[in-house]
């Protein structure tokens, strides 16, 4: 037994062995300068039974405990005995109380008098506010996640890990998975392309077809490999809601829509033209003159390209740039936690999530979807799935793939002709 001070006893249920839930959970609690216990361990029978796990955390401090419960809940482990949440005042804007609960992307609930209430928009790597803002009639209590950069000062933030429990996503029995399913490895290489479109394809029409959005996250690979003809078939048929994007991947669309080139390379005979290097920016030069890309369509001077077809189709794009971007087009928001709060107000209805051939953007929008959304990442680089999992989107599944491919193939099933 452990002689370590503080205590408290987690459970965690799911397919604990198979899916190695709980040797990440024993992990997190050695990594964090912690000691472990396993109470009680009972182990389904058979394989499409969960197994339940009852283990006592202890460490040397209060504080280190905590951090301890807060890290083990990202794998859904949630003490037996939770407590009722505390909240101090955020003592200045932009600032949180040294010991604040640091959010998961999981469905989480917040115990309050007795009461628990569901956290609206989970997000990782974010705080919890208390708020009677919004409250229904009845005077409920609202709870929300908010990034350090929007917290005000006197706001009652969550403290600590008691009285806090997080819900892992459901997970259908083994042999009864959904066609989705199949995509069941982090990453994929190896399995059938043409059979992974098709069940992304009927992921998208079930989203549509129950009123969600489908969210895109591009780069300028989508322009780069030729496929932004299949991405605006895409938009046209309806299957891009909003999308994600950098300066990159908007002013080499408009380059080539003007110039027929991507980065000064013709791209119907795929070599490089004169005077080529300059295409960008005076591809970006001309919007700006226009004042904006709608701007841009409304008065002729933009007539193709995914950017005229997302305008054409009245669906939102949010472009957020970095410090390597030119120009950078008018639309793009140059202050990246403006970007986040405009890449944020998108995400009600949200119901899929494709991510094609960009790592910043993929994390960046990893980072605020809940993990509730399905989330597919496709990249020529393995190491972009991998990051983005890495870093906390564990719903992501990934395709490794050229992006021209995979477009023109998705394209065909839901845009054909």
């Amino acid at each position: 037994m452990s002689t370590l001070p503080h205590r408290a006893v987690v459970a965690v249920t799911g397919h604990l062995m198979d899916t190695g839930i709980l040797a990440r959970v024993l992990d997190d609690v050695l990594e964090y300068g912690g000691d472990y216990r396993i109470e009680r361990l009972d182990l389904g029978p058979r394989h499409e039974d969960e197994s339940r796990a009852l283990v006592e955390i202890s460490a040397d401090e209060a504080d280190r405990l905590g951090r301890i419960l807060m890290r083990v809940q990202v794998h859904g482990a949630n003490a037996v005995d939770p407590g009722t949440a505390t909240t101090r005042p955020a003592p200045a804007d932009g600032v949180f109380p040294d010991d604040f609960y640091s959010t998961t992307n999981l469905e989480t609930l917040v115990r309050l008098e007795g009461d628990w209430i569901r956290v609206e928009r989970p997000e990782m790597d974010c705080g919890l506010v208390v708020t009677a803002d919004g409250a229904g009639a009845d005077g409920r209590v609202v709870v929300r996640t908010v990034p350090v950069s929007d917290v005000r000062a006197g706001d009652a933030v969550v403290c600590g890990a008691a009285g806090v429990r997080v819900e892992l996503p459901p997970r259908a029995p083994r042999g009864e998975e959904d066609d989705f399913g199949f995509m069941s490895s982090a990453v994929s290489s190896e399995k059938p392309q043409a059979l992974l479109v098709r069940q992304i394809a009927e992921r998208m029409r079930e989203v549509k077809a129950a009123g969600g959005r489908v969210l895109w996250v591009g780069g300028p690979a989508v322009v780069h490999t030729g496929a932004a003809p299949a991405m605006v078939r895409l938009v046209r048929a309806g299957f891009v809601d909003v999308l994600f994007a950098g300066n990159a991947l908007a002013t080499h669309d408009i380059e080539s829509a003007l110039f027929g080139t991507s980065l000064g390379v013709d791209l119907a005979k795929g070599s490089g033209v004169p005077h080529g290097h300059e295409h960008h920016i005076r591809a970006i030069n001309r919007i700006r003159a226009a004042g904006s890309i709608a701007a841009a369509v409304t008065s002729g001077v933009l007539t193709s390209g995914v950017m005229h077809a997302m305008v054409q189709a009245d669906k939102p794009f949010v472009l957020v740039g970095s410090v390597r971007d030119d120009g950078p087009l008018p639309d793009v928001y140059t202050d990246v936690i403006e970007g986040q709060r405009a890449m944020r107000a998108e995400l009600p209805g949200v119901g899929f999530a494709i991510m094609v051939a960009t790592m910043l953007h993929s994390i960046a929008t990893g980072n605020i979807l809940p993990a509730s959304v399905p989330l597919v990442c496709v990249d020529i680089n393995p190491a972009t799935v991998t990051k983005l999992a890495d870093r906390g989107s564990a719903q992501a599944m990934g395709i490794v793939t050229d992006i021209g491919l995979f477009l023109e193939q998705l394209a065909r099933e839901l845009a054909p002709g």
